[in-house]
Parts: structure tokens; C-alpha cells; sequence
């Protein structure tokens, strides 16, 4: 088992100036309303149909959002929004575990609302925008999303981008260096003896899956090895895009297969070791499998993977802690100006039974 940590960084920087927030008064006058009436369609208030539509529709033209957060930091505790994109996603136990321990030390309280449930992913941040929260926490892929981090900026509420790979210099992050790991478990295989290694991407919408793209790639530039394009397929971090890459990859005879198929995710990879044991593929001794994320499933297969281990939970609560951190400065300062920090933390590689050496 190798640890790579490389060097843990927490860097801070001051914002760079902001735009004016828009204002009631700048909706009331798109509109052509008084302030009192844009307060009332904000409020729920009973208003004229004809009003409220123009209401909205300045609203919407000027991505207005009420301060509500504002009013809810003088009750005392910080409140945090929570977002997940994947109910299903093995990660999701650790983060929230790490994000509710972190909660209960700081005395802040969570609020929790999944993506899923909505068309727009950014609708779902302009519902806890709604509830008045005083922070928020955006996973992937709308830690990467400029519309997000923009609504928040306008809206005063703290932000830190969650597992991006991307960090904005202007907003908060909490990240592994998706790269280095990537190339390390490459690596890995490489030193197995492998040189048929084909790789499954993850969603292209996620800047993880970008990065460990480009460490793969890195490692086998490198080491002098081709890629195959063919060898080189499509995936969106899900278990059922592992098995069609999978089998897209295995369905051939031995001589034309990979020896080593790295995955971008644990899912996908536990997918690809279930399609190797159903044609009867031996793994590792006729195929080496590997993942990304180090997940619950990783180590309930068998074999177990070998994959690149993220600290999923302490990230989780790190995240927790910046979001409350930036606020407790913002209310002794009086200021919505805040520090930036970007938190990489450390990743290890965990080499266990579902590689090995080449079998050619």
C-alpha cells in the first residue's frame, strides 16, 4: 500500500471586488412597481396577478434573490445549505457523515435538498437560496458551474465548491489533486508490467473526471505507451455505463483485450469486474481492474479493488467548517469580504486484489 499524500496546501487570498448585488429598489424599477410591491410578490403577499407577472419576469431578467440569509444570521446559528447530485452514489454515507459531525462541533445546522429532484440543477440552489440559508455547499457538477457560484455571489452567501477540480480563485474549495492521483494508480499498473491499459472516462461535466483523464494519459505518455482509441471509452460514473463499457472492452478475444481497464470511478470498475467474472475472465490473473474514490463498494467486491482512496468524510467536514469559518468572519467584521481558501487534501493509493501482474 502506498500513501500519497504529496503536500497538503490551505491557501487564502482576498476576494477580488464584486458587482453590486441587485436590490429591491433595481427589481421595483425593471418592473415598474414601488419597492413595497416587489417586497410583497418576494414575501407571498397578495398582490394583483398583472403586478406579480411583472414582478417575476424582472425577477428572473435580473437573477434577483432575496437576502434572506441575512435575516437568518441574526437568530444566532449559521445555517448551511447541503446539496447531492447522486442518491445512489457510495459516496454520498461519507459525506454526509462527515458533514453532520462537523455541523454538531460547529453548533450550525444543515439543510439538506437533492439535485435529483429537479429539471434545472441550479433550481435546487435557488431553493435553499429560498430558505434563507446562510452558506452553502456545491457538489459536482455545479461546484463547477459559474452560474451558481454567481447566484451566491449576489445572493452574500458563502460558497465552497465540493470535490471540484477546477478551484476558482475567487471562491472556496475543498479538493484531492485528481491528477496525481490518477497518474499514480497508472503508474501502478505500469509497474505490474501492463501496457495494454484501457480507461473508462467519467461524466464529462464533472472536472474530476477531466483530470483523471489527463493523469492517465500522462502516465502512459511517460512511459512511452499508446493509447488505443478504441480503448479509451465512454462513461458517466455510474454502474450501468460501467457494464456497457465493459463489455464493449471485454467482448473480443483474448489476444485484442486490455490487460488492465482503469475506471474513473469505484462504480464503474465494480461494474467492469462483474462483466470480467460473467464471460470468466479471471481477475486480476487475466485482467487487473481499477477504480477511483476508494467507496464502500470498493472494498465488498472480490476481489477487492485497487483504486485511489479520498477522504470522502473529512473532506465533507472540512467544507462544513470553511462555509462557518467564512461566516463567523463575515459577522465580526460586519463585511461580506472573506478570506478564500482552497483545501487539498491528501489522497493514498490502496493496492489491493483486483490487480496484478500482466498476464503477457
Amino acid at each position: 500500500m502506498t500513501k500519497r499524500s504529496d503536500t497538503q496546501t490551505d491557501t487564502s487570498a482576498g476576494v477580488p471586488g464584486r458587482r453590486n448585488a441587485v436590490t429591491v429598489h433595481d427589481v421595483a424599477r425593471v418592473a415598474g412597481v414601488s419597492s413595497m410591491t416587489v417586497s410583497r410578490v418576494v414575501n407571498g403577499t397578495k398582490v394583483r396577478e398583472e403586478l406579480r407577472a411583472k414582478v417575476e419576469a424582472a425577477i428572473q431578467e435580473l437573477n434577483y434573490v432575496p437576502n434572506l440569509a441575512a435575516r437568518a444570521a441574526r437568530s444566532g446559528a449559521f445555517r448551511i445549505g447541503v446539496l447531492f447530485s447522486n442518491p445512489q452514489s457510495s459516496n454520498l454515507g461519507s459525506f454526509l457523515m462527515g458533514a453532520f459531525g462537523q455541523s454538531g462541533r460547529d453548533g450550525s445546522q444543515l439543510d439538506i435538498e437533492p439535485i435529483a429532484g429537479h429539471d434545472d440543477p441550479i433550481d435546487a440552489v435557488r431553493v435553499l437560496l429560498g430558505r434563507g440559508v446562510d452558506g452553502m455547499i456545491l457538489p459536482p457538477p455545479l461546484c463547477d458551474s459559474l452560474e451558481a457560484l454567481d447566484l451566491l455571489w449576489q445572493a452574500k452567501v458563502a460558497a465552497v465548491s465540493f470535490a471540484t477540480a477546477d478551484p476558482r480563485s475567487h471562491s472556496s474549495a475543498v479538493l484531492i489533486d485528481d491528477f496525481e492521483g490518477a497518474r499514480a494508480l497508472t503508474n501502478h499498473l505500469i509497474e505490474l508490467g501492463h501496457r495494454d491499459i484501457a480507461f473508462i472516462r467519467g461524466n464529462p461535466r464533472h472536472s474530476p473526471a477531466m483530470r483523471r483523464e489527463e493523469g492517465f494519459r500522462a502516465a502512459m505518455a511517460q512511459a512511452g505507451l499508446p493509447i488505443r482509441p478504441g480503448w479509451l471509452r465512454e462513461g458517466d460514473f455510474t454502474y450501468r455505463s460501467g457494464l456497457d463499457a465493459g463489455q464493449a472492452l471485454l467482448e473480443c478475444p483474448p489476444e485484442e483485450r486490455p490487460t488492465a481497464i482503469f475506471a474513473s470511478n469505484d462504480d464503474m470498475a465494480a461494474a467492469v469486474t462483474a462483466m470480467a467474472l460473467g464471460q470468466g475472465i479471471r481477475v486480476p490473473a487475466e485482467l487487473s481492474v481499477a477504480g477511483f474514490d476508494d467507496t464502500p463498494i470498493a472494498s465488498l467486491l472480490w476481489p477487492q479493488l485497487t483504486t485511489v482512496h479520498q477522504p470522502i468524510a473529512d473532506m465533507a467536514a472540512m467544507a462544513v467548517e470553511i462555509v462557518a469559518d467564512t461566516l463567523r468572519q463575515r459577522r465580526n467584521a460586519g463585511s461580506d469580504d472573506s478570506a478564500v481558501r482552497h483545501h487539498v487534501a491528501p489522497f493514498e493509493l490502496k493496492v489491493r486484489g483486483s490487480s496484478g501482474p500482466a498476464p503477457r
